[in-house]
């Protein structure tokens, strides 16, 4: 596995491939989609390109790894955003010619089942970019988050340092996309409460790996693009969050604990662990159940990260995955984690 670079920027005016490569959920819910386009234009400049498969529901493995590559091969593309994520991306990976991602690196921006296209893009020797989907982030009722919008305007037109900040208000309640009112007004939020640090003694510096855990864990079982010469993780920085399927700690302690068993855990120096996705349009919590919840899951991490890697550096509550505001975590990428000054910087 190569040790992996960041692809060219583009630049406004440019073309931006926007693909489905999980699920054509623009097809059924237009509404926040066609916003996000339409930021993409007129906020950042940028042309987004449709391809077969962006709004189609039901289309196969085959069919979204066909919009991949001709994303990736045309030159006048200098950058690939995901619509969304979905559950079954994993399907997709064997359909995958590594050598036409590897001629052709482009930036690419997802979350969620994308973590099966940056884990692959990362053994391709390409940076990714964990964040930014057309229809959750730049589709956001009323207006993007500032932080979501300033952290996706910089991973995307430069290159350099970013530090990221804490949310100083966020939300992870959802409103129905059906229904047309959801966009009148921005979501109400709750003020931020700053990050929770573990074991702060000491400066980490190193590449990136990890993303949602639910997609984690399916790789893990499946095997693929998770690196049989453990030694490429050696010294890096984990990233770990969890989506709106909400797991129990029992099963987010499991396959953490699992990572450990496999020897993978240990490999990384710091942990930044994303603000746990407390609510659902299935599982509406109160505040008080969301905040039990991510208590629990919080334990549950320290629990597994005890036994395996007792010294490494934790963050909790980082702003990255599925929570608002989003900020674009570079995968496979260079993050530094500064425990005395309590800062963490990433190079975009």
């Amino acid at each position: 596995m190569r040790s992996p670079v960041c692809p060219p920027k583009p630049s406004p005016g440019d073309r931006i491939a926007v693909l489905s490569p999980s699920s054509g959920l623009p097809g059924l819910f237009p509404l926040p989609y066609e916003l996000g386009l339409e930021r993409l234009r007129t906020e950042y400049g940028l042309e987004p390109v449709e391809y077969p498969t962006t709004r189609k529901m039901g289309s196969t493995p085959g069919e979204r790894a066909a919009d991949l590559h001709a994303a990736f091969a045309d030159p006048d593309i200098k950058a690939v955003i995901a619509s969304i994520g979905g559950d079954d991306q994993i399907t997709v990976l064997p359909h995958l010619d590594r050598e036409v991602f590897r001629a052709n690196p482009k930036p690419f921006f997802g979350m969620s089942d994308n973590t099966n296209l940056l884990a692959f893009l990362r053994t391709c020797g390409i940076v990714g970019y964990h964040g930014g989907s057309v229809m959750c982030e730049l589709g956001r009722p009323g207006a993007m988050h500032p932080q979501t919008a300033e952290s996706l305007r910089a991973a995307l037109f430069t290159s350099g340092p970013y530090e990221l900040r804490p949310a100083e208000r966020w939300r992870d309640v959802d409103r129905d996309w059906a229904d047309p009112a959801t966009f009148d007004a921005e979501p109400e939020t709750r003020p931020g409460s700053g990050w929770t640090w573990v074991n702060p003694d000491r400066v980490v510096e190193g590449r990136t790996w990890g993303g949602c855990l639910e997609i984690l864990g399916r790789l893990l079982m499946a095997d693929r693009e998770v690196a049989h010469d453990l030694s490429v993780y050696y010294g890096g920085v984990l990233l770990l969050e969890t989506s709106e399927d909400m797991p129990s700690a029992t099963e987010v302690h499991a396959t953490i604990r699992n990572m450990g068993e496999r020897g993978l855990l240990q490999r990384f120096s710091a942990l930044l662990m994303g603000r746990a996705k407390t609510w659902s349009l299935e599982r509406r919590n109160s505040p008080e159940e969301g905040a039990r919840y991510a208590s629990e899951q919080r334990e549950a991490v320290l629990r597994a990260m005890r036994t395996y890697a007792p010294d490494a550096t934790v963050v909790f509550d980082v702003d990255f995955g599925h929570t608002d505001p989003q900020l674009v975590i570079p995968y496979g990428g260079i993050v530094r984690v500064d425990g005395p000054a309590r800062r963490i910087t990433v190079m975009y």
